[in-house]
């Protein structure tokens, strides 16, 4: 008798030492779907209860203490769940439910699956007292499958799952019946988290996070049927938006942009600061060929990239626990299709359409902004392979040493396409300043001699690309010299260039890929150093036409239109050098030809495209011509 007094006493202890730990917890004010929970009062919690757990099973089980045991297990399970620990809260749930079956006089095989046992268990306490504990656990097993990204799992218990709201809520009305007619002044095990309110949460996360994981395996129509369950369902704003946006991307994927941009505009209504629906907006807007729209978008997602996320609006109402939607939402899949890029990408992206959409002022200031941010700011977020940028134009000294090659300085990219808005700007001084910089830090990384294509050479592309960048400046440069009609340094710049090119060599096996053929390694390489050599011999050839050397500039002309055809303002060079020689009807099949010839199908970088600022021929003069050629 005095054992059982003290085992009860014990046990009042352990029910008030876990209820003063709830409600300190609760004291300290973490809302539900907080953010940022602070991780060292978790740490502590999780360790507290861990402790206590620890005394409770220091005796054998019995019904006295079950209920005791059951909830301070959800308790310890909720806050390692919270930590990410999926696999410590495993095993509190196995061992408990194993517990539950020895108190409850059910039978399991320890080394089933822990899905397994969770019928056997249910089954056992049904209708008895432990029933309540066991269906809390199942709410926790439901968070660590989810948390962990066990949908299956998850699928397989959907019919304790799906009820698992109504009984719970049963239960729990009944137990405060029966404690409202008890003249017992004993309080319950208290909770950390309602399971009623966890329970609502994990039914629209499991929603969201099957019907990302339906998107990302290529059923857009069933996910998005899946995901209209979501907006039924009682859901955190973040979570509702979330919704919206995979909503969109499934009609998007399925050819209706206008209503994917309508579930878009609604993401962003039910979250102000949802960047994955402005992001996704601007690719809808992209492939409408939206260029207002589509500036406009990029310019809202710069901003609101550059913007830190609001604070969570503390409320006095809503229920206290340590776990969120984000952190039950955090699948890889789901993270791609929500994923945004960073500021920096995005303000490049805003730069260079502005410049090809007309707004070259704008781009040129949001390159510039762009650089001098990268490098007065080394901790600024910058995307994956890219570098410190170099030192601002005002004052350009040597740029320091650049990376290896296994890290290449892909900021180059960056500075060339800034020195093409340069150019286009009319800031010829500024265009080469940034070239030189450009110049000077893949000087030492060129190759002498490069030989790609090889399948048996372990070989990426990295030599290639330092190959583009230099001969990219020097370009460049040749451009700069030819807006200022400085013909000879032009043709000087223009040699230089087309010797670089001359380094590189491919080795193909089979047919050249088609012009439509994905870019891809090496064949994106090869299509830049095409249009790089093209450019190259084109410029030259037209700065021979200027100097009168006309035997020079067709032959730079015609190689031009061999390496790199279906370059409009090359064939029309090529066609009024044709035309002084005297060679006119060849002229004139080479000004059709040019003329009739459409956009290019592949988009190349700004840096390589044909140049704006060179001496251009006026198409009605060259139609008149060729018209009063037929006609003799």
């Amino acid at each position: 008798m005095a054992d059982l007094e003290s085992q009860r006493s014990l046990s009042g202890l352990w029910v008030l030492g876990n209820n003063q730990l709830v409600d300190e917890w609760k004291r300290q004010g973490v809302q539900l779907f907080s953010r940022d929970p602070d991780p060292s009062r978790l740490t502590q919690r999780s360790a507290d209860f861990h402790k206590l757990l620890l005394k409770i099973q220091g005796l054998p089980p019995s019904p006295d203490r079950s209920q005791l045991e059951l909830a301070v297990r959800f308790n310890a399970g909720v806050f390692s769940v919270a930590q990410a620990q999926t696999e410590r809260a495993q095993s509190l749930l196995t061992e408990g439910l194993h517990r539950a079956l020895g108190v409850a006089g059910g039978a399991g095989d320890p080394s089933s699956e822990v899905s397994s046992l969770w019928g056997p268990t249910l089954r056992a306490v049904a209708d008895g007292h432990l029933e309540v504990g066991a269906l809390r656990l199942l709410c926790l097993q439901w968070a660590v499958w989810l948390s962990s990204n066990r949908l299956t799992h998850i699928q397989e218990l959907r019919g304790e799952l799906s009820s698992l709201s109504v009984r719970l809520s049963a239960l729990e009305e009944e137990e405060e019946r029966k404690r409202s007619l008890s003249a017992s002044d004993h309080e319950p095990p208290r909770l950390v988290a309602d399971p009623l309110r966890l329970t609502e949460l994990l039914d629209v996360c499991t929603v969201v996070a099957r019907g990302a994981e339906w998107l990302s395996d290529g059923r857009p129509a069933d996910a998005l049927s899946e995901l209209q369950r979501a907006f039924s369902l009682p859901a955190p704003r973040d979570v509702l938006a979330q919704a919206h946006v995979l909503s969109g991307r499934c009609l998007a994927d399925t050819g209706r942009p206008q209503m994917a941009l309508l579930c878009f505009m609604r993401a962003m209504e039910t979250e102000p600061h949802c960047v994955s629906a402005l992001h996704r907006s601007t690719e809808v807007y992209r492939q409408l060929g939206n260029t207002a729209a589509l500036v406009e978008g990029l310019r809202l997602l710069n901003t609101a990239l550059r913007l830190p996320p609001p604070a969570a609006a503390p409320s006095l109402t809503a229920e206290v626990s340590p776990l969120s939607a984000p952190l039950l939402l955090g699948s890889p899949a789901l993270g791609g299709l929500l994923s945004a890029p960073p500021a920096p990408s995005v303000q490049r992206r805003l730069a260079l359409s502005c410049v090809l959409h007309g707004r070259v002022s704008e781009g040129v200031e949001l390159y510039l902004d762009l650089l001098a941010a990268l490098q007065s700011d080394p901790q600024h977020a910058v995307p994956p392979g890219w570098v410190q940028a170099p030192p601002p134009l005002q004052a350009p000294p040597p740029l320091q040493a650049p990376p290896p090659l296994q890290a290449p300085p892909r900021g180059a990219e960056l500075y060339l396409e800034a020195a093409a808005a340069l150019l286009l700007a009319g800031r010829g001084p500024d265009c080469w300043a940034l070239c030189d910089e450009v110049l000077s830090a893949t000087l030492d990384l060129l190759p002498q001699r490069l030989t790609l294509g090889d399948p048996s050479e372990d070989r990426d592309r990295d030599p290639l690309d330092v190959v583009l960048w230099a001969g990219s400046a020097h370009l460049l440069q040749a451009h700069c010299q030819a807006a200022l009609e400085d013909w000879k340094q032009a043709v000087t710049c223009y040699t230089r260039c087309i010797n670089l090119t001359g380094k590189v060599c491919f080795k193909t096996h089979g047919p050249p890929p088609p012009s439509g053929a994905p870019c891809g390694r090496p064949g994106a390489g090869l299509r830049s150093l095409q249009a790089l050599k093209g450019l190259s011999l084109a410029g030259r050839g037209v700065s021979f036409t200027q100097r009168g050397q006309l035997r020079e500039a067709l032959r730079d002309l015609q190689l031009s239109a061999l390496v790199a055809p279906g370059g409009v303002g090359a064939g029309l060079w090529l066609g009024e050098v044709l035309w002084r020689l005297d060679r006119r009807r060849e002229a004139a099949s080479c000004w059709e030809r040019s003329l009739a010839a459409g956009s290019p199908a592949e988009t190349l970088p700004l840096y390589l495209q044909e140049p704006r600022s060179s001496p251009s021929l006026d198409p009605s003069v060259l139609r008149s011509r060729v018209q009063s050629l037929t006609q003799t």
